[in-house]
């Protein structure tokens, strides 16, 4: 019940925090922009507060959701706010699960291209104005992001800063986890393709099998019933004989 809206909240967050780095507004534009993600962060915090209350056992639940913990307590640190984001992609994957495989993909596609938004934003955020920092602009974050999260690592930009670099692995390691997905997905399929076919080509066979047969007991059933009425024939021809003799026989004791 609360996965839409905790995926309203994150897009609202989204767009708040997009607005905020690359519109870089000040005064109470900006102060609106920070109520709206810290509005946002509290709803998190409340869903986690009442997942913990409802589940059943519930210190299980809490330390197998950990990482659920760590979504809502980390964000309190300003580098660290984006993993709010993290709920999307989480409400995004629990949908994927039971999804079909295509719908999968759709999923993988769509995560990618938000981890390369939300990465290049906060590249931005973390990078500009930096000393010795290489990027100025979106479009040189955006670069930055495509490149580390498919590991190509050209190393024509760099991040200078830890908060830069942990985005960095986050995308590295999001980029791999991703591509691993769809390759499995996509090889799944394949295989699947194949058997398909095979079991196809098992049921054609068996159905060829199964007329033979069926030609072959129509043979079989054709032979037996001529050959039962060429005995029948057989014996209406000896019938008379058998006649006479009898009764030439009975005149013959009579007598």
């Amino acid at each position: 019940m609360t996965e839409w809206p905790l995926t309203a909240a994150a897009l609202v967050f989204l767009i708040a925090y997009a607005w905020q780095v690359l519109g870089e507004p000040t005064g109470a534009p900006r102060a609106v922009a920070e109520w709206t993600m810290n509005l946002t962060w509290a709803v998190f915090v409340v869903d986690y507060i009442i997942s913990l209350s409802l589940a059943r056992p519930r210190w299980r639940w809490f330390y197998t959701h950990l990482f659920d913990l760590a979504v809502v307590a980390l964000p309190v640190l300003r580098p660290l706010r984006l993993l709010r984001l993290v709920t999307l992609l989480r409400v995004l994957q629990r949908t994927a699960g039971t999804a079909l495989r295509g719908k999968i993909i759709t999923y993988v596609i769509g995560a990618v291209c938000l981890l390369v938004f939300v990465g290049s934003l906060a590249i931005l955020e973390a990078e500009r104005g930096q000393p010795g920092s290489q990027i100025e602009s979106y479009g040189d974050a955006l670069w930055r992001a495509i490149v580390t999260i498919t590991t190509v690592g050209y190393g024509d930009e760099t991040t200078v800063t830890i908060t830069g670099r942990l985005v960095a692995v986050a995308l590295m390691i999001g980029g791999i986890t991703l591509i691993s997905t769809a390759t499995g997905t996509l090889a799944s399929w394949i295989v699947e393709r194949i058997r398909q076919d095979d079991e196809a080509s098992q049921a054609a066979t068996q159905a060829q099998f199964q007329e033979l047969e069926r030609k072959l007991d129509i043979l079989i059933a054709a032979q037996q019933t001529a050959g039962d009425a060429a005995g029948n024939d057989g014996a209406q021809t000896r019938s008379p004989d058998a006649a006479s003799t009898v009764a030439v026989h009975a005149d013959a004791a009579s007598h």
